[in-house]
């Protein structure tokens, strides 16, 4: 095994949608896309004080990737047109496979919006090929209790996975793409080496702390640009952290994005845009 080098440390820009504080690490000013993760937002932390209007992502549509959701604190409220509804709690995940077309609302709950408290929400989107943009819709939302912890380096670090394979263990989603995705947490002075198989993608943001890659040290809200010159990453804590980690297979396609969807070309939107505008991705009534 040999470790990756690091090629760039990307800073979040921040980006506050009204009052919910937003940091965006990808994309950014010097990279675009780490195909085939597309984008991801970070929100809060930040602590929503009693009779609060909640999260503003009412109903808005998808088509054409995937997107992943980690509720780090708080309470996130899902439903879509598809049918599926769920209120996921801190620790929790939701995978949605926009695919050929949804629309979908992710809000406060009531009690939350009555109670207030802290809130953390990070979302990452991840690209479909051309073959499976037009899958049908699905949804999986997990609660903290159904995610596999695995203890690494003698329980200094501890993955919580959501999709792919760890240390013999497979976690609960099965990623049409194969992606593998976990989140990582470390002790202060805990030490982890995770895979990153040859010419696949890595994702690495550092949610939280502090950590040294190798010799370079990473603070919280930066991404992890690598080389692909090894096949693992050697993380070291410098202070109690977060990460959020995953790797996957380049599609290596064309992408044409336009606001909610994310397609090969031009024409594809224009169609999203049109299917939209006609109803054909259903519905839904808060």
């Amino acid at each position: 095994m040999s470790p990756r080098s690091v090629l760039r440390v990307h800073a979040a820009y921040r980006d506050d949608i009204g009052d919910l504080v937003t940091r965006r690490p990808l994309p950014g000013p010097q990279i675009g896309q780490l195909d085939p993760f597309l984008f991801l937002n970070h929100h809060g932390p930040q602590t929503y004080a009693p009779n609060n209007r909640g999260l503003p992502f009412g109903p808005h549509p998808h088509r054409g990737f995937e997107t992943v959701t980690f509720i780090l604190e708080g309470e996130l409220a899902h439903l879509d047109s598809g049918g599926h509804e769920s209120i996921i709690r801190a620790g929790g995940v939701q995978w949605m496979t926009a695919g050929s077309g949804l629309v979908h609302a992710e809000v406060s709950p009531e009690s939350f919006k009555r109670a207030g408290g802290p809130m953390e929400i990070l979302q990452l989107w991840v690209n479909l090929p051309s073959r499976l943009k037009m899958t049908p819709p699905a949804y999986v939302g997990l609660q903290a209790d159904a995610i596999p912890k695995i203890e690494l380096n003698g329980g200094q670090a501890t993955a919580e996975l959501i999709s792919g394979w760890l240390d013999g263990e497979i976690g609960p989603i099965t990623s049409l793409t194969g992606v593998e995705m976990s989140g990582v947490r470390f002790q202060a002075g805990g030490v982890a080496r995770l895979p990153a198989p040859a010419d696949r993608a890595v994702f690495f943001y550092v949610v939280s702390g502090r950590v040294a890659v190798g010799e370079t040290p990473v603070e919280h809200w930066k991404l992890v640009e690598f080389a692909n010159d090894g096949d693992e990453i050697q993380i070291s804590a410098i202070s109690d952290a977060v990460i959020l980690y995953g790797h996957a297979d380049a599609i290596g396609e064309p992408v044409f994005s336009h606001g909610p969807f994310v397609m090969n070309t031009r024409e594809e939107i224009i169609q999203a845009i049109e299917d939209y505008n006609a109803g054909k991705f259903g519905e839904v009534r808060l």
